[in-house]
């Protein structure tokens, strides 16, 4: 199944699912506790009300919903595996049945209007080889899939701040995919900031613009900090840049996102 052709669908349904969502809950990862429990009557009403504005918010919603398929069957295929995670397991078993929840949340959401489940190819037609037999490249991939999942639900944000409501549930999900994507660095053992300069091996599409010094309203981070930097060596002004660029994640479109989960996507 094609994404652009999933997508294609997507433009195509009508808002009208009426279908009560399901109470949910998620699990604690490790010592942080998430609530993410809600009526099934007041998100009925909630998305009654959306979709009566626009079908923008379903479209919106089905496109979090192939992101979670991938994410929920990357995690459940390697917990069915022979991989040895170690210490790990425990983890990595958290974040699978968080992932499967978040398809839960949004399928019970969209009711009849949910786009089905693609196949997916997690060798990505071979640039990532054998991600259930080496740890190492599954957890690349577990990185490279929290990371666009979080920059994606980021990009999306605008196109849900019609509904308040709404857009409390997708900020909901989004930062318990921002804690997995920290976990996942702590595991990987990563010396450094994952960024546009620093991937750790994901494909570098993941971290377009994150070496941006401006960013929301124009503000130059860099140039704020201009005074003082005028009496530090270079070094420093270097180190000033590198904070500059880290301390803010930038969204990434629709359109980046497709492109970085298309080679998944049979």
């Amino acid at each position: 199944m094609n994404i652009f052709n999933i997508l294609s669908d997507i433009e195509k349904i009508d808002g009208d699912a009426t279908e009560k969502f399901n109470h949910s809950r998620r699990k604690m990862l490790k010592t942080t506790s998430v609530a993410a429990a809600t009526s099934s009557l007041f998100f009925a009403g909630v998305l009654n009300k959306a979709y009566g504005q626009s079908n923008t918010i379903t479209d919106v919603l089905n496109f979090a919903l192939v992101l979670e398929y991938l994410e929920a069957e990357f995690y459940m295929k390697g917990m069915q595996s022979s991989l040895n995670f170690g210490p790990d397991r425990g983890l990595i078993n958290e974040i699978a049945k968080h992932e499967a929840q978040h398809v839960a949340f949004l399928k019970s959401a969209l009711g009849a209007s949910a786009v089905a489940k693609p196949e997916f190819d997690f060798t990505a037609k071979g640039a990532f080889p054998n991600p259930y037999t080496n740890y190492p490249v599954f957890l690349t991939l577990a990185q490279a899939f929290e990371d666009t999942g979080v920059r994606a639900y980021k990009g999306q944000a605008p196109n849900l701040a019609s509904n308040r409501d709404i857009l409390e549930a997708a900020l909901r999900i989004h930062s318990v995919e921002a804690r997995h994507a920290g976990e996942i660095r702590i595991i990987r053992s990563m010396s450094a900031y994952a960024s546009e300069m620093n991937t750790g091996g994901v494909p570098a599409a993941i971290y377009a613009r994150e070496n941006n010094t401006t960013h929301v309203a124009g503000v130059d981070i860099v140039a704020l900090s201009q005074p003082k930097l005028l009496f530090q060596n270079s070094a420093s002004q270097m180190r000033a840049m590198k904070f500059a660029q880290d301390s803010f994640d930038e969204p990434l479109t629709k359109e980046e996102v497709l492109a970085i989960a298309g080679p998944f996507i049979k």
